[in-house]
């Protein structure tokens, strides 16, 4: 065990020592801050001339340095067990939907306007499966590498690429735990995975909730070769909205998006639920109700 203790403002430090090894009763190696100055206390009261500065101690021994490996060890764990998700329960009678489907076991087609929490709500529902043992080991995020608007090479390796179309799920992960790195911790421990719909070919999620989100930027051949990804015990989320399709910009022609035509087929599938989400669902800001229930008056009247 290694106690850290910072002493400020005492003329005579001898009795806050005495009292300091009194309380923890032992006889291990203590580090002591003293006005900023680090001293080894080893042995007191019993070895009272071994005060002496750290850096002018011997080179730990093999054994010890295996010992404070060990006390590492033993308060990352301690850190571990701290390393929890909070709780959030629908905001909206659709969002519920969403919730009540999931957990009856349905296999999950989330569609409708931007900003209803459709891919926070998939990430907590599959977070809160893979965290609490409920039969699944991992969460795969697919995305397609389509963009709003065509920035030309990009340069780095497929992992830095990637990692640019992660940025929105490491935002809401880190979110739904409260601390910066979680998305980071989980993707270490292959907890979480992101890949583009371009390389799940070949590939087989088993025990997986897999999240398809902007599928409305996908083609139907990429839409049919993920849901063909799904392996034994695992649960696929597609979230999308159709009115947000980025393949019109693109310059290939046969780019077009399959989202209407694949979910056509998904209502034939007795495993899918499509929770249709609306602009009433919108939780995002005011702001965004505002502006897409404008637009969508305008559609309406051009």
């Amino acid at each position: 065990m290694l106690v850290i203790l910072t002493v400020s403002g005492v003329k005579n430090l001898m009795p806050v020592f005495v009292m300091f090894l009194k309380i923890f009763n032992t006889t291990t190696k203590r580090i002591v801050s003293i006005h900023g100055k680090t001293v080894l206390i080893k042995n007191y009261p019993d070895n009272k001339e071994s005060l002496m500065p750290y850096k002018q101690q011997r080179r730990l021994s093999r054994k010890e340095k295996q010992r404070n490996e060990r006390e590492t060890d033993h308060m990352v764990s301690i850190l571990n067990s701290k390393f929890g998700m909070r709780a959030i329960k629908p905001l909206t009678p659709t969002q519920s939907d969403m919730f009540d489907s999931y957990k009856q076991g349905y296999n999950i087609a989330a569609i409708g306007t931007a900003g209803t929490g459709k891919t926070m709500c998939a990430l907590y529902l599959a977070l809160d499966d893979v965290l609490n043992n409920k039969g699944y080991d991992q969460i795969i995020v697919v995305r397609s590498a389509v963009q709003t608007r065509e920035q030309g090479f990009m340069p780095g390796s497929k992992e830095q690429k990637e990692a640019l179309y992660s940025v929105p799920y490491s935002d809401i992960v880190n979110d739904l735990f409260g601390r910066g790195d979680a998305y980071q911790i989980l993707q270490s421990k292959g907890m979480i995975k992101f890949m583009t719909s371009s390389f799940v070919r070949g590939l087989t999620f088993d025990n997986s909730v897999i999240i398809v989100d902007e599928c409305q930027s996908m083609t139907y051949h990429e839409l049919d070769t993920i849901i063909t990804r799904v392996g034994e015990s695992s649960k696929i989320i597609f979230c999308g909205d159709t009115r947000q399709d980025d393949l019109q910009q693109s310059k290939n022609r046969a780019d077009v998006s399959g989202l209407g035509s694949f979910l056509k087929v998904l209502k034939n599938i007795h495993s899918f639920e499509t929770i249709q989400f609306t602009p009433e669902d919108i939780v995002r800001s005011g702001l965004v109700k505002e502006y897409i229930l404008a637009k969508e008056a305008y559609l309406q009247l051009a």
